[in-house]
């Protein structure tokens, strides 16, 4: 004769409460209950929750959109933040509008 599995019950919308020995004892009965009803499963120890069980969503959520909203804007996106900045006159990648220095032949 199989044991049947202790739970207590909780108000409307929260998930049932099991002891973790009789968790232990009837851990197949009890998944099989959670799949079948769609609801979630709190282990305890002690009388504090250690462990929220739950149904496993059927379908997975597509790689593809997941970040659709997240951008908050579409402007330049290597663009000064501010209109007064002004280039550094010591910038490498600005072109260089003054005289260019002279090279020595014959040193390296």
């Amino acid at each position: 004769m199989a044991k049947r599995a202790t739970t207590t019950t909780a108000s409307a919308g929260e998930p049932r409460r099991v002891q973790a020995s009789t968790f232990k004892a009837t851990c197949l009965e009890l998944m099989d209950d959670v799949a079948a009803g769609r609801s979630e499963l709190i282990v305890t120890k002690h009388g504090r929750p250690i462990v929220r069980i739950g149904p496993v969503d059927d379908v997975a959520p597509s790689p593809f959109g997941f970040l659709r909203g997240t951008v908050s804007g579409h402007d330049a996106l290597i663009g000064p933040d501010d209109a007064t900045w002004l280039p550094s006159t010591t910038d490498p990648l600005v072109a260089n509008t003054g005289p260019r220095p002279k090279r020595r032949r014959g040193t390296r």
